[in-house]
């Protein structure tokens, strides 16, 4: 079978699509030895990214079909007028398995991934930027998608219901299938994580939040939580890693921390940027536990990323969060920072807490697989054609 994907979404680096692309291309290519994979991938800027991806799976099953057209102009072609097939750009294939952000018209069956509903439940804490309407453009992607696309798959459960609830894509055209854990995560010796501390200048312990820095992350009542007991815990940190995305940037610390000192949140609060994949590893294993307070997911990766690290995961209440993390997390109200508070000293102060919790984590990011995730996307492509 001729199957192509759209792998333009690799090059926002950082990111939870990006990830799952990265990962899901590299394990298809293994599960569908006999198949031909015809991935397209175009960028103005970062096509080096893509080739130097494609080049690293060593496969030969791949295509390579790669342009230089800029993201504005597709979007125009494909999510506006929607004219201009893909086969235009890498020929005739069986079934095309469409981006995140773009969606082209095709003479072929086509599948799609959605990852959340964010631009319909939380469209306020989206902001224009690079000359992209974020909420606008997904909004024209998903008609399309509910006009062409023959079969849609959702990462959690939490995001087929939404896709229900909102799209009213009927369910038998609907397929849950997991993402998990890089196998590249995994716990990381203590002097690797003395290291990468040292490195940026972590001191003692510390809590660490993860993702692309944006309203829906919910950083600021995080730091609002931190600063409840940051006061009578000297030795502890709170370490923000990820890029920024948009919206007012809550990562500048500017909370003063609760008690009598004085002192600003930014003194003990530290945001890394995006780091190295192995210093992440590092920063998972040694960290005291991971929050992760988002108001919404369709899936929640760094939930398993922490886990499979060995680290104690405290998450939202709600949504795919609690899907994912199952009974091996503590979970509060994202909402209220007093109850994030509270699951963050629960974990500090009580050892016996955070052992089971690192036990029941390891048990549950076990249960996912990107092997499984790759072979049952390759079924969904058969029984399309």
């Amino acid at each position: 079978m001729k199957i192509g994907i759209d792998i333009s979404q690799l090059v926002y680096q950082g990111s939870g699509v990006a990830k799952y692309t990265e990962s899901l291309v590299k394990w298809l290519v293994k599960a569908g030895e006999k198949e031909e994979f015809f991935f397209f991938g175009s960028s103005l800027r970062n096509q080096k990214l893509l080739r130097d991806y494609l080049r690293g799976l060593s496969a030969k099953n791949i295509k390579p079909r790669l342009t230089f057209l800029p993201p504005k102009i597709l979007e125009f072609l494909w999510n506006g007028v929607h004219l201009f097939a893909i086969e235009n750009l890498i020929g005739k294939v069986d079934v095309f398995h469409t981006s995140d952000w773009l969606e082209p018209p095709a003479a072929v069956n086509k599948v799609t991934t959605i990852h959340d509903l964010a631009i319909f439940k939380y469209p306020e804490t989206f902001s224009p930027r690079g000359g992209h309407d974020i909420v606008a453009n997904q909004k024209r992607k998903l008609h399309f998608v509910k006009q062409d696309n023959d079969f849609v798959i959702a990462v959690s459960e939490t995001t087929k219901n939404d896709i229900q609830e909102i799209l009213k894509i009927p369910e038998k055209r609907i397929k849950v299938i997991y993402e998990a854990a890089d196998p590249f995560y995994s716990v990381r010796d203590v002097g690797k994580v003395r290291d990468v501390k040292e490195k940026y200048g972590i001191k003692g312990e510390y809590f660490l939040c993860v993702g692309t820095r944006e309203p829906r992350k919910n950083l600021d009542r995080a730091l609002m939580a931190f600063s409840e007991i940051a006061g009578a815990q000297e030795n502890l940190s709170l370490v923000i890693v990820g890029k920024y995305g948009w919206g007012e940037d809550s990562a500048k610390c500017k909370v003063p921390l609760q008690g009598k000192q004085s002192a600003k949140l930014e003194d003990r609060a530290k945001v890394l940027g995006l780091v190295e994949k192995e210093e992440l590893a590092c920063l998972y294993s040694g960290a005291k536990a991971f929050v992760y307070p988002s108001l919404y997911e369709g899936f929640g990766l760094p939930i398993l990323e922490a886990m499979s690290c060995g680290c104690p995961v405290i998450t939202s209440n709600i949504g795919s969060m609690k899907e994912i993390a199952g009974d091996a997390a503590l979970f509060f109200d994202p909402e209220k920072p007093e109850e994030i508070a509270e699951a963050m000293s629960k974990v500090s102060r009580n050892d016996k807490t955070r052992e089971n919790l690192i036990l029941q984590g390891f048990k549950r990011a076990g249960e996912f697989s990107w092997e499984k995730t790759a072979l049952q996307t390759l079924e969904v492509y058969h029984s399309l054609v």
